[in-house]
């Protein structure tokens, strides 16, 4: 037995007794899993209802067998199904949860049926079985989130499609999923104090054990909520999130303490490992705390390995099988030593299997690990390059000051030497000025020792010539004024020379500034050497930042470029699948026709003949997109939309038009039809495979399917005429509406001609009166045509809406109460037209009363209200039709106020312009018209309630006649 190989121990084809075994084990497990007593489920019996979900390939067998329990009957066997189906959802075959959408019902029966038990088990089952079904719709609408909710990054925003909005929704979603799931924790935790068990007793562990596939889904929604919070943050507006942020932080309190709660509990430590949440939430408005954020991760200890698939089977029912099927166990086709080796391969495989799941656990960790380090250096060198682009900047700005400052001290400087040169200017005059002082002086120093030398010899004469006297004196005359003159010229020069000292000040005091300046010049010009060797080095470390930024753009840029690539591949893999299941579309569609099942469906040529317009809409659309992807590949989302909307209506098209065979009384021309519908979704198969395989031919096979299109459309047409007109039941109702619309315009026009008639030949009182009633009884058949105009568009919705794939002929047929409420109510609305036009008519020519015109308004509104109601009977809640429906009739009842406010006014007018003068009656008239008032309100009195019992006799009568016609 030793060389019996591994593929043929593995790949034996089961007999039928192998398969009788499996289902055997398979209930077997189920009923010991869900067994009625008060304990935690046990592992091994849902590892193998698990493990029977793999070999089947789906939950058809497990449904079976579970749906045979006492799901209804006893609460701990409901209690434990939920907990196995868990289970089941969570690590069973991926063909589970589409398996399990169909029993959705059977689920919301059992949740309705314990909510009303009042005992804790009750209100547990019944919110599990609302955790269950939020996951089922959360996973119908997420198809790609396998049901252990385990997904890489990646893949999440694979899923996510990088849209804000899916991204929007899926974290509503998941927050309410998180609700169910600690709304099912609090409770069980609830009804552990209420029952005074704990986490050791049979009874406690029988309600904590559901809480470990609670902790595990808890863990990845926090963890993608997270994540799919920061992406929205990065991308919408904070005010817009902040209802997400409040729900968030609510779930976050709620989900640690939950934790808390679970790690302190002893019956947890040996089953799974809590994650530890941080102290404070993320704070989701500064992105770079995603680079610190940590993944919880939920540690389970590995599971014991199945000794062999022989073991899983209770052997202490072994002595109640018959002895036939014993025998037949024993003697099988396999020897006991394969079965051995078998065994002992399955458990090796089984002890493989959880060494690889570990060693799986422990490479996650190490690589969140490394990643959550790589992200927080990245961080960091994005902070250290900010602070260096800072850097740069402020030492820009510094330059740019101190090229100011030059600017500055340039001028200043320029200013000085202009300042200078005036300054030097000045000094030159003022030398020229005191040269020529100084050459007069001298000129008159000179003249005046001249004088003196004369005067000497003068005197030495006097003596010798007395004659000469008088001209000497004369001459000293003339020598004082000369005196005179060269005082004023000393006087002068003192002057000149004070004016010489100020100007020297002022040059000293120029000269000065100027050395001055040039000294801070020097000092300036040392600064800038400075400031332009610190600017080089500045310059120098910019290059170097700009020389890694540009490597850095580089390596980005082939980044970039390997994505696009890598996004181009995946994008053409995605048109491939598309255009696949666009093919098995059709071919779907082509089994539904040849299916004989669905010879009694029938559609009528009317509803197949208002489809063609959209698929050949389809059909156009589907051209263009492939014309736009081959000239440009980035239209590939257009054209993969196209394709799978094309292969729908197509394939919606193909399904009808076989119904519509189906009416016809030739069968020839019904299997014509047929055929024509095959032919139309192989040239259909025939056109994907060409967009497929980029064929040249594929605009001229869009163009051949339109003409497959139009010949299934023309015998469709032909049969159309063949079936005859049918009678339109509807024709009924549309004739009352319309005599209904002609009597109220009838009616109007009538009005408005007494009104004129009123004007022309009344005045005064009477004139008053008559305008007030005609205008009120105006305004109300207007409200009654806008009323009867917004029920006949209702109307129209309600049977556009409700009559499917049949006729409004079929829809009339199968709603005849309800058009016959139409009718009646149409018919009392045309009548309540006529009868409020004789009051007015009476009244105006002062025949009537007007009362009746109470009677008459009051009698017409609650007509209209009738057609309300059968019109609100069958509309849709959220109508646009409905609501404006519901504001005419509150246009009407207002209008009908007015006309009986209008009508007690003026029989108040008509009654105050005849009151009688009592001025000048006497005592005893007096008291004889009081007693016959006082006979005349008994009368009345009396009239009125003979009238009210009269009224109530016929609205019975009325009633009864009304349902017997609708009878």
């Amino acid at each position: 037995m030793a060389s019996l190989s591994l593929p043929r121990v593995l790949q034996q084809r089961k007999t039928s007794l192998d398969l009788e075994r499996e289902h055997h084990v398979q209930s077997t497990s189920i009923a010991k899993a869900v067994n009625p007593s008060e304990t935690r489920v046990k592992e091994k019996h849902v590892r193998i209802a698990i493990i029977g979900t793999f070999k089947e390939k789906g939950a058809n067998i497990f449904w079976t067998y579970v749906l045979r329990q006492q799901l209804q009957e006893n609460r701990i066997v409901a209690w434990k199904f939920c907990h196995v189906l868990h289970k089941i959802l969570r690590e069973g075959h991926p063909r589970v949860i589409h398996d399990s959408q169909r029993h959705r019902g059977k689920l919301e029966d059992i949740g309705k049926l314990w909510q009303h038990l009042r005992d804790e088990y009750g209100r547990l089952i019944h919110l599990y079985i609302r955790l269950l079904i939020t996951k089922l719709d959360f996973h119908k609408r997420n198809p790609r989130m396998p049901g252990n909710l385990q997904v890489t990054t990646e893949e999440l925003e694979a899923i996510g499609e990088n849209d804000i909005n899916v991204y929007f929704q899926m974290t509503v979603e998941m927050f309410d999923y998180m609700d169910d799931i600690l709304n099912l924790q609090q409770a069980v935790f609830g009804s552990l104090d209420l029952s005074r068990s704990n986490s050791m007793t049979p009874c406690g562990q029988c309600r904590l054990a559901p809480l470990i596939p609670c902790v595990q889904d808890a863990s990845q929604l926090y963890d993608y909520c997270v994540k799919m919070l920061f992406k929205l943050h990065s991308a919408l507006p904070a005010d817009t999130l902040a209802g997400h942020r409040d729900r968030f932080l609510k779930q976050f309190r709620d989900l640690k303490s939950f934790y808390n709660t679970v790690m302190h509990m002893h019956y947890f430590k040996h089953l799974i490992t809590i994650p530890t949440l941080p102290e404070n939430p993320p704070n989701f408005l500064i992105q770079s705390e995603l680079g610190t954020y940590v993944t919880p991760v939920v540690v389970l200890p590995p599971e014991e390995p199945l000794d062999a698939e022989g073991s899983l089977i209770d052997t202490s029912d072994t002595n109640s099988l018959p002895g036939d099927q014993q025998d037949s166990t024993h003697n099988g086709s396999i020897s006991p030593d394969a079965l051995a080796e078998r065994d002992s391969l399955i458990e090796h495989f089984h002890q493989e299997n959880a060494r690889q799941r570990q060693e799986l656990q422990r490479f996650m960790t190490e690589h969140q690990h490394v990643v959550g380090d790589l992200r927080s250096r990245i961080l960091e060198l994005e902070s250290i390059l900010s602070a260096k682009g800072n850097e740069i900047l402020q030492e820009k700005q510094t330059a740019q000051d101190i090229s100011k400052q030059k600017e500055e001290v340039f001028l200043q400087f320029t200013a000085a030497q202009e300042k200078g040169k005036v300054i030097e200017d000045k000094f030159q005059k003022l030398k020229e000025v005191y040269s020529k002082l100084r050459e007069e002086h001298i000129n008159l120093i000179r003249k005046k020792a001249e004088v003196d030398k004369q005067l000497g010899s003068m005197k030495l004469k006097l003596d010798q010539s007395e004659r000469r006297t008088q001209e000497a004196e004369q001459r000293l005359q003339e020598q004082v004024q000369g005196q005179a003159t060269v005082e004023q010229e000393a006087q002068r020069v003192v002057q000149a020379r004070a004016d010489l000292d100020e100007v020297r000040k002022e040059f000293d005091a120029a000269k000065t500034e100027n050395l001055s300046l040039l000294a801070k010049i020097d000092f300036i010009s040392s600064e800038k050497a400075a400031v332009e060797g610190e600017l080089h080095d500045l310059t120098s470390q910019k290059e170097e930042l700009e020389l890694k930024i540009t490597n850095l753009q580089a390596e980005a840029e082939r980044s970039l470029a390997q994505v696009k690539a890598d996004s181009d591949t995946a994008l053409y893999d995605l048109l491939l699948v598309c255009l696949s299941e666009a093919e098995a579309i059709l071919q779907n569609a082509m089994h539904v026709v040849d299916n004989p099942a669905v010879s009694a469906v029938t559609c009528t040529p009317d509803y197949l003949g208002s489809l063609l317009k959209p698929t050949d809409e389809a059909l156009n659309d589907l051209s263009a997109a492939y014309s736009n992807y081959m000239t440009d590949n980035s239209q590939r989302g257009q054209l993969i939309r196209n394709a799978i909307h094309t292969a729908y209506t197509l394939a919606i098209y193909l399904m009808q038009a076989k119904f519509t065979s189906n009416t016809s009384k030739d069968i020839s021309f019904g299997d014509r039809l047929t055929d024509e519908c095959k032919q139309l979704g192989s040239q259909g198969l025939i056109m994907i495979s060409y967009i497929k395989e980029k064929s040249p031919s594929t605009t001229e096979q869009v163009q051949v399917v339109r003409k497959q299109l139009e010949k299934i459309s023309n015998l469709a047409d032909s049969l159309s005429k063949a079936l005859g007109n049918v009678e339109v039941i509807g024709d009924l109702v549309e004739n009352e509406l319309t005599s209904m619309d002609k009597a109220i315009e009838e009616a109007a026009a009538r009005i408005q001609e007494m009104l004129d008639k009123s004007r022309a030949a009344d005045s005064g009182v009477k004139l008053e009166v008559n305008g007030k009633i005609l205008d009120s009884c105006t305004e109300l058949m207007m409200a009654i045509r806008n009323l009867v105009k917004k029920s006949r568009l209702l109307q129209m919705e309600i049977v556009a809406q409700g009559k499917g794939t049949a006729s409004a002929t079929e829809f009339y047929k199968r709603n005849h109460q309800w058009s016959e409420g139409l009718i009646s109510a149409a018919k009392a609305i045309a009548m309540g037209a006529n009868f409020l036009l004789e009051a007015s008519d009476k009244v105006v020519s002062g025949n009537g009363k007007f009362e009746q015109l109470v009677v008459a308004s009051q009698g017409i509104a609650a007509s209209t209200a009738q057609l309300v109601v059968a019109s609100r009977v069958k509309a849709d809640r959220n109508s646009s039709n409905l609501s404006a429906l519901s504001e005419a009739s509150r246009l009407v009842t207002q209008a009908t106020g007015g006309v009986v406010a209008t009508a007690k006014s003026c029989s108040q007018l008509v009654e105050d312009n005849e009151d009688m003068d009592i001025s000048g009656l006497s005592l005893h008239q007096a008291k004889r018209l009081e007693m016959e008032a006082q006979v005349r309100v008994l009368e009345l009195e009396q009239a009125l309630e003979t009238e009210r019992l009269k009224l109530s006799a016929l609205r019975r009568y009325h009633y009864q006649m009304a349902g017997e016609n609708d009878g």
